[in-house]
């Protein structure tokens, strides 16, 4: 990809400090949004809410953490085209992670042992716009480094060093026949990233097992704790029943290799994070490949959500592919990881009257550490980092497990993002910079008129107070 040809785009910089809707237009537009997008749990889990509410009322990298419903809107709306200049029908529809901010990475172990940095958390995945994943992580990456006191210049620098390593790492992806293995692993990360393997590293399924487990007559269960809801034999028989389903969900390749799965012990789950407060959940403890009690495993199944990026997305071709939101979960995950996790599945649940959810079924793993910021403050460690998450976007794009929901994509997606941004390095760079501005500036912006939303009670469903 060779230095620019023509000119940047026109700065949307200007957008930071340029009056938008007025505060009263732009805070129904919030309340909006999010009741559209949330009404559902609102209604079933208010006390839920309120705590994402909480959550998200903390700073403005919280609410932007709890808001993709709004990003995808402003998108659709404020943003109108914004992409015109850099996604055609070659580019449009690949597989994204959906909610890539700057907390969505971590480690995880491979289908071969491995210590792996990727890309985490795949609840908002869907296919769209190459560029989107761009923006969504672009503008956490301003707002995280506003919020840790960084001037502009650096900013620029930090968004402009994602960017680049980005691009850097499709274009060997498109050269290089060695790319497809390549990984931020223990033999080749540094800084945070290194730190981050190197703690799931000397994590201890032993330790991590005793912590929410005890052994009775030689045979392992929950002990109960903060978090934990015991449940009664009907919803139990339930959660087994569909668990058992879900085993038909393994990959194929995979199932003469995959642990025994015989069910221990279920409970219910709660006070998980910001995206995922008011979705039932459950825990199941579940024998390994052998009956050593150190050997068993815990799965997470998970009610899934309607992917924010599919309310932009106007392709019934893409909406047909899917049994249902989790369905869309462990599919996504498939085709953005070549090492997807082996026991990612899904299976369905009854939930109130007549409706039936699907859940997503993830292992709860003791080698999964996701990235801490919280001492990554200086400049210097954080445009070795930035530079890491960027070539592990490109990862997630380019070098995925292929299309497991049929051919979505078609593309070579390295050869297409190479195409469409040829010669202008450059002009995409300080598009995203300013976007990125911009886009920070506002959920400053939005956090205020969300808390003060919050606090009057604009929202019918969840009461600012019990």
């Amino acid at each position: 990809m060779p230095s620019d040809a023509r000119p940047a785009h026109p700065s949307y910089r200007s957008d930071a400090s340029t009056p938008g809707p007025p505060d009263d237009e732009r805070g129904e537009t919030i309340v909006r949004v999010l009741d559209d997008a949330f009404a559902p749990m609102m209604e079933s889990s208010p006390a839920g809410f309120r705590t994402r509410f909480r959550k998200m009322a903390r700073d403005p990298f919280a609410f932007y953490r709890g808001s993709a419903a709004l990003f995808y809107d402003d998108l659709a709306h404020l943003s109108a085209g914004v992409d015109d200049d850099w996604v055609d029908e070659g580019t449009s529809r690949i597989w994204l992670q959906g909610d890539l901010h700057a907390e969505n990475f971590g480690t995880h172990l491979d289908a071969d042992g491995r210590l792996v940095f990727d890309v985490n958390d795949f609840d908002e995945a869907y296919l769209g716009h190459w560029t989107w994943d761009l923006r969504r992580f672009t503008a956490s990456l301003a707002l995280l480094s506003w919020q840790k006191a960084l001037p502009d210049e650096a900013i620029d620098d930090l968004v402009g060093g994602y960017v680049r390593a980005y691009l850097d790492q499709v274009d060997r992806y498109r050269t290089s026949p060695e790319a497809d293995r390549w990984a931020l692993t223990l033999d080749n990360a540094d800084g945070p990233v290194l730190r981050s393997l190197q703690s799931a590293k000397l994590a201890s399924r032993h330790r991590f097992l005793d912590a929410r487990t005890t052994v009775e007559d030689h045979r392992r269960r929950f002990t109960e704790r903060s978090g934990v809801r015991l449940l009664d034999d009907e919803e139990r028989e339930r959660v087994v029943e569909a668990f058992g389903a879900y085993r038909e969900t393994l990959r194929e390749g995979l199932r003469g290799h995959r642990p025994t799965l015989e069910v221990l012990d279920v409970v219910g789950r709660s006070g998980f994070g910001i995206g995922s407060a008011g979705l039932p959940a459950y825990t199941v403890l579940v024998e390994g490949r052998s009956q050593a009690v150190d050997d068993d495993l815990l799965l997470s199944v998970k009610q899934g959500d309607v992917a924010c990026p599919s309310r932009v997305v106007e392709d019934e071709r893409v909406a047909r592919a899917f049994e249902h939101h989790c369905h869309r979960t462990a599919l996504s995950q498939r085709a953005l990881q070549t090492d997807a996790a082996p026991l990612v599945g899904w299976t369905r649940l009854p939930g109130t009257g007549d409706r039936v959810h699907g859940f997503v079924v993830t292992e709860v793993s003791p080698h999964e550490a996701d990235l801490d910021w919280d001492d990554v403050d200086e400049p210097d460690e954080m445009r070795g980092l930035v530079d890491a998450l960027g070539r592990a976007t490109a990862k997630i794009h380019c070098a995925g497990g292929g299309d497991p929901a049929g051919e979505l994509v078609g593309v070579v997606v390295e050869d297409e993002v190479s195409r469409v941004v040829d010669g202008r390095v450059d002009a995409l760079v300080d598009h995203l910079v300013d976007w990125a501005h911009a886009c920070s500036a506002r959920t400053r912006a939005d956090h205020r008129l969300f808390v003060d939303a919050f606090r009057s009670g604009a929202w019918e469903r969840v009461a600012p107070t019990s």
